[in-house]
């Protein structure tokens, strides 16, 4: 019998269903011991904890507007930039693509640019447009200067 693994693949059961030769011994030994054998019945729930990150923007205009230069644009910076998205929603983080046209990956028929759509960022390609530098100002709460730079 096929279960899947605690490591996100598929492996064999052993005959009496267990998951590992391990396990079965153990439930043996129970057994052999007098033991009432009562695997996997029971669940705890727990918690993972956030950790705390940081994004270092590549660019921030003077009007406030967050530039983000990209080439590849993998699933770890689309989580970051939605998870940022999510908390800084004052924030104005724009992407500037050497192609938005590019898949997010080979099977995707999701683009760079339809992925900016689905998620309400502004982009363009290779360069900033001009009209963005002539933006009214914007709400920067929460964009800190990094240490060791000056204003």
């Amino acid at each position: 019998m096929r279960v899947f693994n605690r490591k996100g693949g598929w492996s064999e059961a052993t005959p009496d269903g267990y998951r590992s030769g391990l396990e079965e011994g153990i439930a043996k030994q129970l057994a052999s011991a007098g033991i009432g054998v009562l695997y996997e019945r029971n669940t705890i729930n727990y918690v993972i904890p956030a950790s705390n990150h940081r994004y270092t923007p590549d660019f921030v205009l003077p009007n406030g507007i967050i530039i983000e230069s990209k080439g590849i644009f993998d699933i770890p910076d689309r989580k970051k930039h939605r998870l940022i998205k999510e908390q800084y929603p004052n924030l104005d983080i724009r992407f500037v693509f050497s192609n938005p046209q590019q898949k997010i990956h080979k099977t995707s028929r999701t683009t760079y640019a339809a992925w900016c759509e689905k998620y309400g960022f502004l982009y363009a390609k290779k360069f900033i447009p001009a009209e963005w530098f002539k933006e009214k100002p914007h709400n920067t709460d929460g964009l800190n200067l990094k240490k060791g730079s000056k204003k």
